[in-house]
């Protein structure tokens, strides 16, 4: 089958002169294909030896002595990543043999035979032009220096590979190169029915900046046909319209993305706020208000640059003087040091309590997942236990805490800090196994024995896992109890059903969870405190504070900024 071809297209004429036509399928894109888009507080003493100390005198006076627990601290933004500077070498070695350090790109576009010459020099491997285009990506090559490679495998073979043009395709995006983009736009219409959802992600993102933007939207469609279409598509989509003045359209395609439960990216939000600059009407107003309070029931929080805009946003809004500061709370106070108004209370009401109770015990005591590890029989033989004690300040993963420090005998480790907490709790639980009740180098009987005088213990069997006794325990106790252990149970929280719980739990567990901060045996032992207030978007009012990450806290999915905005209508 034949068709005329534009002459103003390069390619287009190479092939034409070529007298090819252009294959009827399309061409698998290639595996080599790459490119860079697709509470606690401390007691004077908690043992006759041991003493509190001032935190600096202590890292003076300690010295290399001290070691600090792992986690470092359980949810502040940035742990994980100190946890794995602790944990492992970080240095990692280039592979001096990849090709794409091996292969030196042309700086200047090279003739057919010039071409030929260069390949010639790599005769080694077996596809040199899938090493050079690779080569090019990495490099981020001029597009005139790619062209002139792509004209000629055209010139010679009579046809250009799909991922050839992929790989320029890339290119020319990284460059903004738009009439290159929509040439090669135009030349996948023509020879393919249709492409993999890595080009139309490219023709989306190269598009949404051109006056050609409202193709993303057909593009955008096309990719839903052929894979899971993604939140850079319509985040790329949007901006098309937010530049060209579609706002209504800009929102709709934002409330089509949050209804396929793709949470967008803070390069889009940010788009809202600075192309609605400065507020002109209440019907955008309320729009981007409402994408704040998308932020806080889905607990997301802004990055640095998204802050800035909304901080600029709402210093823009005529009549209503609004004044932003930059703050961070005090871990111990609920009250804002900028504004002086109170943050949301961390703990659950008693609806929300029972709400993930219910779902701790269906979706994760009684779920299957439980009986992987453990027994109904046990189960129910823990359940029967809790039922008869009266309930628990303290529920404390026996095991995990013993394991705070590897210079302790476990036994001793625990002692301790059974021996700490029952000086401010009134009754303790302690989980743990029934081998710690074997005397030997780490679990010594005498230790075992006196904890048992200041606290109750139930022992699993070796096998079992610790965490549902550990979470029914807690919860059956109350919204009181608090909860003593390094674990972050993200993998209970992933269990629970529903987006809702999990959200609630992870509050639950910012204000319940105690963690050992500091340890050094027979002289520190200190707990992190837990966070009297809520770390989500909220507002009165007259006030919005606004958790975000800064630029150099590295935080993952399951830790919390420690940089706040407060807006304040003056």
């Amino acid at each position: 089958m034949g068709f005329f071809l534009p002459k103003t297209n390069w390619v287009l004429q190479t092939f034409v002169s070529t007298k090819q036509n252009f294959p009827a399928v399309c061409r698998c894109f290639t595996s080599t294909t790459s490119w860079r888009w697709a509470e606690s507080t401390d007691p004077k003493a908690f043992h006759q030896e041991i003493k509190i100390k001032d935190d600096i005198m202590t890292k003076k006076k300690a010295g290399k002595k001290r070691f600090a627990p792992k986690p470092f601290s359980a949810f502040v933004a940035g742990s994980s990543k100190m946890r794995a500077m602790y944990n492992t070498n970080n240095a990692v070695a280039n592979d001096s043999s990849s090709p794409l350090n091996i292969v030196s790109t042309p700086d200047t576009p090279l003739s057919a035979k010039e071409w030929e010459k260069l390949k010639e020099e790599y005769q080694h491997f077996k596809k040199f032009e899938d090493v050079m285009f690779d080569s090019m990506v990495h490099n981020h090559s001029p597009v005139d220096v790619a062209k002139s490679l792509l004209v000629a495998v055209a010139k010679r073979d009579g046809d250009i590979e799909y991922s050839y043009l992929v790989k320029y395709l890339t290119l020319c995006v990284f460059h903004k190169d738009i009439g290159e983009i929509y040439d090669i736009y135009n030349i996948m219409k023509a020879k393919y029915k249709s492409l993999e959802a890595s080009a139309y992600s490219l023709l989306i993102k190269g598009l949404s900046v051109s006056s050609h933007w409202k193709e993303t939207l057909v593009l955008l469609e096309k990719v839903k046909k052929v894979s899971f279409h993604s939140r850079q598509n319509y985040g790329d989509c949007i901006e098309g319209a937010l530049l060209n003045q579609e706002r209504n359209l800009a929102f709709e395609l934002f409330h089509e993305m949050v209804a396929e439960n793709l949470i967008p990216a803070s390069a889009t939000i940010k788009l809202f706020f600075d192309f609605c600059q400065p507020v002109k009407d209440d019907h955008l107003k309320n729009k981007c208000i409402d994408i704040l309070y998308y932020l806080r029931e889905n607990q997301i929080y802004p990055d640095e640059s998204l802050m800035l805009s909304v901080k600029q946003w709402f210093e823009s809004i005529p009549g209503e003087n609004w004044k932003g500061n930059l703050t961070s709370m005090n871990n111990n106070s609920r009250q804002c040091p900028s504004c002086g108004h109170l943050l949301e209370d961390i703990n659950l009401s008693e609806e929300e309590f029972i709400n993930v109770k219910d779902k701790i015990k269906k979706d994760v005591i009684e779920g299957t997942d439980v009986f992987r590890n453990t027994s109904p029989q046990e189960l129910e033989r823990f359940q029967r236990f809790v039922n008869e004690h009266p309930p628990f300040d303290v529920v404390i993963d026996g095991l995990n805490v013993a394991r705070t420090t590897p210079l302790n005998p476990s036994s001793k480790t625990l002692l301790d800090v059974v021996v700490y907490l029952a000086q401010k709790y009134d009754r303790l639980l302690v989980l743990g196994r029934r081998h710690m009740l074997k005397n030997s180098f780490q679990w010594k009987k005498r230790d075992m024995d006196d904890m048992q005088k200041k606290a109750d213990f139930f022992f699993t069997d070796n096998m079992s896992k610790d965490d549902p006794f550990l979470l029914y325990a807690t919860f059956h106790s109350g919204g009181h109890c608090m909860l003593v252990t390094r674990d972050l149970l993200r993998d209970h929280r992933a269990v629970l059903s529903d987006n809702v719980t999990r959200r609630l739990f992870f509050k639950w567990q910012r204000g319940h969870q105690m963690v050992v901060s500091s340890y050094v045996p027979g002289k520190i032992l200190t707990f992190e405190d837990a966070l009297p207030y809520d770390t989500v978007v909220q507002t009165d009012g007259n006030t919005w504070h606004i958790p975000y990450d800064d630029n150099l806290s590295k935080r993952v999915s399951y830790e919390i900024p420690v940089k706040w905005l407060c807006l304040q209508k003056k």
